[in-house]
């Protein structure tokens, strides 16, 4: 192989093919020096030398700062999630007169100039989720309960990722907003499968404070992560007591204010969702409030699975060693750059649109930290790919970094992907994390 595996696909971001470019040149390099006779003749005239791959590397974190900066020139602010705004073909009188005004005026009402497609989704979802709702439970019919419920699935992780830099930043709108910012989560997000605040709870207030370790609820480490049956215990347990075991885990490290938040806004949503059923309209509220919640509650606990399936035996503690980067359509295009796991959890305060040109940053640190980088591939797939154990075709989505990656024959990148699903020990957990951590036995 003298290439990365598969063709890159042509509906990736241009940030995303610029890192994809740079890593790609260094693999071919690397391959030029490295490897077969036949690969050495094949790359030796088309690779970089490191000058010049060097000199490609800075001029793609130059324009992505450039893209990313308001003052620039090339400024160029998220607007649509399904095309890039230079690709955008409209014709110029409706781009005079409507689509540059509502840019120039939707930047002065977000928080971040670059977040105008947030304020362009918010509009999305009140003039299609939220009347269709209401006229489902003003007048019922089957057609409409399924047609709303694909809709809200379409909906739901481009929204999700949209609170991701809610709850994050404290808001998407400029702060002379703050009332509608506190606002429609307490409308939509029972619509798209969330239940009031939790999110904000466990993944700000819980999970990034422990990192996938073994406290964490959503932790992966004592599961098998290459097994259906522990993917179902996993899924399960967060289904049936994430209302318990939540409130728990706060008074457990002596924080009684977030355990009661926590508790009671759950509690309240669920006693919200019986009221609806039983006393309004059970059909509207099964397809409207019922299958999105167990909808998403499937897809947020997939995608965490796939987000931290890998995790190193030796630095399980790493953030860098227990999550993963995507270059991808799905994760990064429509659900602002979530693909960047590893990197949110470096920084989580990081603003979406800065993962790409801080990866390409600290690309060396990843390489020296042997941190995982797929492309062509998605959280879910990367999970059905695990409880699968087609390690092969996670391999071949596999961008190798650094020599002890770029070394390895297919065969052996599976074999590397494998030994990092393994669930820990209580034993190992002792001795990784600490042994306060571990539930040994007396």
């Amino acid at each position: 192989m003298v290439n990365l595996y598969f063709a890159p696909d042509a509906q990736l971001l241009h940030s995303d093919r610029l890192v994809l470019d740079v890593l790609t040149k260094d693999y071919n390099r690397y391959q030029a020096k490295h490897g077969s006779e036949a690969e050495k003749t094949k790359l030796r005239h088309d690779s970089a030398s490191p000058e010049d791959a060097n000199e490609l590397q800075e001029k793609s974190i130059a324009k992505l700062k450039s893209v990313n900066n308001p003052k620039s020139k090339d400024f160029d602010p998220t607007v649509f999630v399904t095309w890039d705004l230079p690709d955008t073909n409209v014709p110029p009188f409706l781009k005079k007169w409507i689509l540059d005004p509502y840019i120039r005026w939707a930047r002065l009402i977000v928080r971040f100039e670059t977040d105008v497609v947030m304020l362009t989704h918010l509009f999305l979802y009140l003039f299609t989720t939220i009347p269709s709702a209401l006229y489902l439970f003003y007048d019922f019919h089957w057609w409409h309960g399924p047609l709303h419920f694909v809709m809200q699935v379409y909906f739901m992780g481009t929204y999700t990722l949209m609170m991701h830099q809610h709850i994050h930043q404290r808001g998407i709108l400029a702060k002379r907003y703050a009332f509608i910012d506190h606002l429609f989560p307490y409308i939509t997000d029972p619509l798209m499968g969330h239940t009031w605040n939790s999110y904000f709870f466990h993944h700000v207030k819980h999970h990034h404070i422990e990192g996938n370790g073994p406290n964490d609820l959503s932790s992966t480490v004592r599961y098998q992560r290459d097994d259906v049956w522990h993917f179902l215990h996993y899924v399960g347990r967060f289904y049936f007591l994430i209302w318990f075991d939540l409130p728990r885990y706060f008074l457990s490290t002596r924080k009684p204010g977030l355990a009661l938040k926590a508790c009671t806004c759950e509690i309240m949503n669920y006693v919200f969702l019986y009221i609806m059923f039983k006393y309004v309209n059970s059909r509207a509220t099964t397809f409207a409030l019922l299958m999105p919640l167990f909808t998403m509650r499937l897809g947020l606990m997939i995608g965490n699975w796939g987000q931290h399936a890998f995790v190193d035996e030796v630095s399980p503690d790493s953030d860098f060693r227990s999550s993963i980067t995507l270059i991808d359509v799905p994760s990064n295009r429509y659900c602002y750059n979530d693909g960047y796991h590893t990197s949110h959890h470096l920084n989580p305060l990081r603003h979406w649109r800065d993962h790409p040109v801080s990866f390409l940053i600290q690309k060396q640190q990843y390489s020296d930290e042997h941190a995982l980088v797929f492309y062509n591939i998605d959280y879910l797939m990367i999970t059905f790919n695990l409880i699968t154990k087609n390690y092969m075709h996670l391999a071949k989505c596999l961008v190798p970094m650094g020599e002890a990656q770029m070394k390895l024959s297919m065969e052996e990148r599976a074999e590397m992907l494998r030994s990092k699903t393994r669930r820990f020990s209580e034993e190992e957990i002792a001795e990784k994390w600490g042994k306060q951590y571990a539930r040994l036995k007396k």
